[in-house]
């Protein structure tokens, strides 16, 4: 072999081994890359804590009594900046990993916005206001269409930029609505305005509850029109309808529904304090109390690493099954309340 042929040979070989050292090196940093973003997912994936609105309203106002209404408003505000400033932020509008890998979290940032949004919705066109006739608060007008805007925005405007305001105009009408000199907020305190968020708030739980149980397939007997012999409907669908929720989706169902028991949770926390005296007249405290206990059990620790789908008998757990009982019985208290707020 001439010392021409040597040379040619010697410099292919450095070549293949420098392409293999890069290769090998990419892949490398790579998987060290995923894993790491696998990491900070479990991280960021973490469920907010419960707080205490009580406490809340303490270190905004320090050594003041609360007026009616501003637990609830206070509540409010909380709930919002929690899913804004948890770890690692809002995400359910990222583009980038790991966020956009991610879809536990963000359904449960979509379920606690619905409560926020209902709660928004119902002190805008209720709480605040004394009649059908009386005007709407000013703050609360701009406060709530804000929370309704398009939770997957990322740029103009972002998500956060819009709730954030929305923020700001809650802290507003809690500014005056303990401002003893300003009587421009309002909060009304009475059955009938109760009654009627808690309709909203019984359509919500009777979906959930719907949805979860529907993580086993099965046909359910058609009731769309039971009830009222007159009632019509567009178009006619069978006796038996299936329902079934499709297995890539169950896990998305069940942090949603988390997320709204964990907001409503926080919400009656507040409602308990500010109707104290509508509750106790109508003697709804214990109703109320058995609600906030079956949404609690809602949060419980998950110790699976994921949501399970086993049949209801079978060997495997079904946690959208055990989501789905408490919220039931949640749902059963809350029609004994609102029974005892129209009739109590």
């Amino acid at each position: 072999m001439t010392i021409k042929e040597r040379w040619t040979n010697w410099r292919t070989d450095q070549s293949d081994r420098v392409d293999g050292g890069f290769w090998r090196w990419i892949a490398i940093l790579l998987g060290v890359y995923l894993l790491l973003m696998a990491i900070v997912g479990v991280v960021i994936s973490s469920e907010p804590e419960p707080f205490d609105v009580r406490q809340a309203f303490a270190e905004r106002y320090p050594g003041q009594e609360p007026v009616i209404g501003s637990l609830t408003t206070q509540s409010l505000i909380v709930q919002t900046e929690t899913l804004l400033d948890k770890p690692w932020g809002y995400i359910a509008n990222d583009i980038s990993p790991p966020g956009v890998w991610l879809d536990n979290i963000p359904n449960w940032e979509y379920g606690a916005l619905v409560q926020i949004r209902d709660l928004a919705k119902a002190m805008r066109e209720q709480f605040s206001r004394s009649q059908t006739q009386s005007t709407e608060d000013e703050a609360l007008k701009k406060a709530e269409p804000n929370l309704n805007y398009n939770h997957r925005s990322w740029l103009l405007p972002a998500s956060e930029g819009q709730y954030r305001d929305s923020i700001r105009y809650l802290e507003d009408y809690l500014e005056r609505l303990n401002d003893e000199s300003n009587q421009s907020a309002q909060f009304f305190a009475r059955a009938d305005n109760l009654n009627a968020w808690l309709t909203t708030v019984g359509s919500r739980l009777g979906s959930y509850s719907q949805r979860l149980a529907a993580s086993v397939g099965e046909a359910r007997v058609n009731t769309d029109l039971a009830g009222d012999t007159a009632a019509q409907q567009s178009t006619a669908s069978a006796q038996l309808v299936y329902v079934g929720t499709p297995w890539l989706e169950i896990d998305d169902v069940f942090y949603e529904a988390r997320g709204y028991c964990w907001g409503l949770a926080q919400t009656l926390k507040a409602i308990e304090f500010d109707f104290a005296d509508v509750l106790e007249k109508k003697r709804a405290q214990a109703s109320l109390e058995q609600i906030i206990r079956e949404l609690e059990g809602t949060q419980r620790q998950i110790w699976s690493p994921m949501i399970l789908n086993g049949s209801g008998y079978g060997m495997l757990a079904n946690h959208s099954l055990v989501l789905s009982n408490y919220i039931s019985r949640a749902n059963a208290a809350l029609i004994d309340l609102r029974d005892l707020l129209n009739n109590g």
